[in-house]
């Protein structure tokens, strides 16, 4: 907390685009402004609050370019951190893709497609990711070792679908949650620090973390606990090996 952010954001495409950090508290009306291609902004704020904090373009239609994949994440510790052997970032976001066109119709969906706003407003996703790509954690497992302290970020990006964020086999000890800890080992409430959390429910732009340790080798598949959006690609493994 306390560092100040500079970022100057160029518009190298072909309509216009702006960019919104939720991390800082300022006014939108020149730092969020649409600029046209080929123009230039500085964007300055300064840090006061700890967290995970969305970013994402924010010009009309806003649905449609967090869609597209223009969004990201920034992440302010919060005080006195301790640290842990692994830290992961999960950003879960959905998208809508047209249906291939009438002139490539042997193309599955999604190859050449672009997003389909009729989808958005029907809330019919085409896939549902971890860090823009379905299901690819399935096929590159993030890593652990037993007994290692793991944290994991999350973040939903949307545009406009929540996270039940759920490790199978594993339970969750800390629980940060948009700015505050809704469970620790020694935090009040927890006597003895026999707590445990089976998932981090986030509603669209809400971050937090959780934290766990596993126990045993084995393969642990960790998923959005909505599970349409788990069979759309939202899901992946940790693979946890001696």
């Amino acid at each position: 907390m306390g560092d100040t952010f500079e970022i100057t954001l160029t518009n190298g495409g072909t309509m216009g685009h702006s960019v919104d950090f939720h991390a800082g508290d300022i006014s939108p009306d020149q730092a969020m402004r649409t600029i046209a291609p080929g123009e230039s902004l500085v964007y300055r704020f300064t840090a006061h609050r700890s967290g995970i904090w969305l970013y994402h373009c924010s010009t009309m239609p806003m649905s449609s370019h967090v869609a597209a994949g223009m969004f990201g994440a920034v992440m302010i510790d919060p005080p006195n951190l301790p640290s842990v052997d692994r830290e992961y970032l999960l950003v879960q976001s959905e998208t809508y893709l047209a249906a291939p066109s009438p002139d490539q119709p042997d193309l599955p969906e999604g190859v050449n497609a672009v997003v389909d706003p009729e989808k958005i407003a029907a809330k019919q996703p085409s896939f549902t990711m971890f860090n823009g790509h379905a299901t690819q954690y399935m096929h590159d497992p993030l890593t652990a070792r037993p007994g290692e302290r793991v944290r994991i970020w999350v973040l939903t990006a949307g545009p406009s679908e929540g996270l039940s964020f759920h490790v199978v086999g594993g339970q969750f000890d800390t629980v940060y949650k948009e700015g505050a800890y809704q469970l620790s080992p020694d935090g009040p409430g927890n006597p003895g620090g026999t707590g445990g959390a089976q998932a981090l429910d986030l509603a669209p732009a809400q971050g937090g973390f959780v934290e766990l340790d596993f126990r045993e080798p084995g393969t642990y598949t960790f998923v959005n606990h909505s599970f349409a959006e788990a069979e759309r690609g939202a899901r992946g493994l940790f693979r946890v090996q001696e």
